[in-house]
């Protein structure tokens, strides 16, 4: 019986011997291959927290800077943060709160510059459209309306297509093409949520081109 036994078990291994001779390499390798994504995939989380955690600290700084009303010292503190942390969701923040100072100071043309950068570089669709509707506004101002247009037809995101209809309003108003502007606050109005308050300005806008939205057809 234990002979029997001694067999089986010889046999056994004998199985396990072939197994591992054929399968062994690759198992190991895969093995290694998960052990390796696991700690790159460990160390990429660790890079993002370390990453996150030092651009705050920036976007604090730039805060102070545009706090104390600095626009040169702003920008420059913005350039080196996009510079060294061009990902991070604080540096697009930091790019629309310095612009925002910008515009405000009479310095359009940093503006300018800092929109179209968030614009097209940011990461996150919210951050990139509200870049290009105040980036169409510099342009309306500057009496650019192609380069308006020419930015708020960028705005693919869902979210912000009311935003951007009643902003191609203001362009072609500016523009004194009355009829386009119609069209375009109209849709502007019938996109936007009906409790929201920013449907009274539309509403204004339409009455003073001789529209009433609610008695216009759908």
């Amino acid at each position: 019986m234990a002979n029997h036994l001694d067999l089986e078990e010889q046999e056994q291994l004998d199985k396990l011997k072939h197994f591992w001779n054929q399968y062994g390499n690759l198992i190991t390798w895969v093995l290694i291959a998960a052990l390796a994504a696991a700690a790159a995939w460990n160390g990429y989380q660790y890079w993002q927290r370390k990453q996150s955690t030092q651009a705050a600290a920036m976007f604090d700084e730039v805060e102070k800077v545009v706090n104390a009303g600095d626009v040169d010292k702003a920008d420059r503190a913005f350039n080196d943060m996009k510079d060294r942390f061009a990902s991070a969701l604080y540096t697009q923040q930091a790019g629309l709160l310095v612009a925002k100072m910008a515009y405000e100071a009479s310095k359009p043309e940093v503006a300018k510059t800092t929109l179209t950068w968030v614009a097209d570089k940011s990461s996150d669709p919210g951050y990139a459209a509200i870049a290009r509707l105040r980036l169409a506004n510099v342009h309306m101002e500057a009496r650019a309306f192609d380069e308006a247009l020419k930015v708020l037809d960028g705005i693919k995101t869902a979210e912000f297509e009311a935003l951007a209809a009643d902003r191609r309003g203001d362009v072609y108003a500016a523009q004194g093409n009355s009829a386009e502007a119609k069209t375009h606050y109209l849709k502007a109005y019938k996109a936007m949520d009906e409790k929201s308050d920013y449907r009274r300005l539309l509403t204004y806008k339409l009455n003073a081109l001789g529209v009433d939205p609610e008695q216009t057809n759908p």
